[in-house]
């Protein structure tokens, strides 16, 4: 177990550098990536003989292909890939400016996807590995303020769910990770505000955008016990698809399954209705 080779990407701060100090604490090898190298040169100088160091912007296709390839001449493998580059964004949905949910949605979604698929090869071909997708909560309910940063977590997580089938054989296992409030910087710099204002919406959405950047800094979540879990769950022998951070995470998706099976159960002769007649 300690052999394998984890590939962590966004490891300048929150999750991304908690993360990958656990892992390498615990005895593993990591391979390391920010967008700036000096940002994370402090981990390698921590742990010079398992880790690797890579400039990595999850966008730019050529750092992609370029980041795996440098990992496996270095470590051979990689064994775990941790996805956790991304950002947010605030503004209500009518608020929200196209530039910024396209560039959120190339970072949360599409570079995620693309460092997966350039990882995918190896992992078929030894018919082993971990792919954790770094989601939100967000990614299971949807919040005011922050409607599209929704969108590319709930596309991270069907995206993950289809993956986790289409690998399972291959002996390749899928974990989606869905924290709620922690103090990283997800709050903080790494979320931009939409520069439109509609008045219509400062009782929802103003108001959720205040109460999320007001409570930065005083988050319940702690991201050091969180990479613990998720070292946990790569160390399970059956790991979560899902796997929630936070009480307020675990509440949040249970409300979620209630109000589902009250629509569900509440509808169920409509909704059974729309086939064809039984026989026709």
């Amino acid at each position: 177990m300690k052999n394998k080779v984890w590939f962590i990407t966004g490891c300048s701060t929150g999750f991304g550098r908690e993360l990958s100090l656990e892992v390498l604490k615990a005895g593993y090898k990591a391979v390391v990536t920010a967008r700036k190298v000096e940002d994370i040169q402090d981990i390698v100088d921590q742990y010079p003989d398992t880790t690797l160091a890579l400039k990595l912007d999850v966008t730019k296709p050529t750092e992609v292909d370029d980041a795996v390839k440098q990992a496996l001449k270095h470590f051979s493998t990689i064994d775990v890939l941790v996805n956790n580059a991304g950002i947010g964004y605030f503004g209500a949905i009518e608020e929200s400016e196209e530039d910024e949910v396209r560039r959120m949605f190339e970072i949360n979604f599409w570079g995620l996807a693309a460092v997966t698929k350039a990882v995918l090869p190896t992992m078929r071909k030894q018919r082993s590995g971990h792919i954790l997708n770094v989601a939100s909560i967000g990614g299971l309910v949807g919040f005011p303020a922050v409607g599209f940063y929704n969108a590319t977590k709930f596309a991270v997580d069907g995206y993950s769910d289809a993956l986790s089938k289409e690998v399972a054989p291959l002996g390749i296992k899928v974990t989606v990770i869905c924290p709620s409030g922690f103090r990283t910087d997800w709050a903080g710099r790494s979320a931009n505000n939409s520069k439109i204002v509609i008045d219509d919406y400062k009782a929802t959405a103003e108001t959720n955008k205040n109460n999320i950047r007001g409570y930065n800094g005083k988050q319940p979540g702690d991201p050091e016990r969180a990479a613990k879990a998720i070292v946990a769950a790569v160390e399970a022998e059956h790991p979560p698809l899902h796997l929630l951070l936070g009480k307020a995470a675990l509440k949040g998706a249970r409300n979620k399954l209630d109000i589902l099976k009250k629509d569900f159960d509440t509808w169920a002769n409509v909704t059974e209705g729309a086939d064809f007649p039984e026989g026709e």
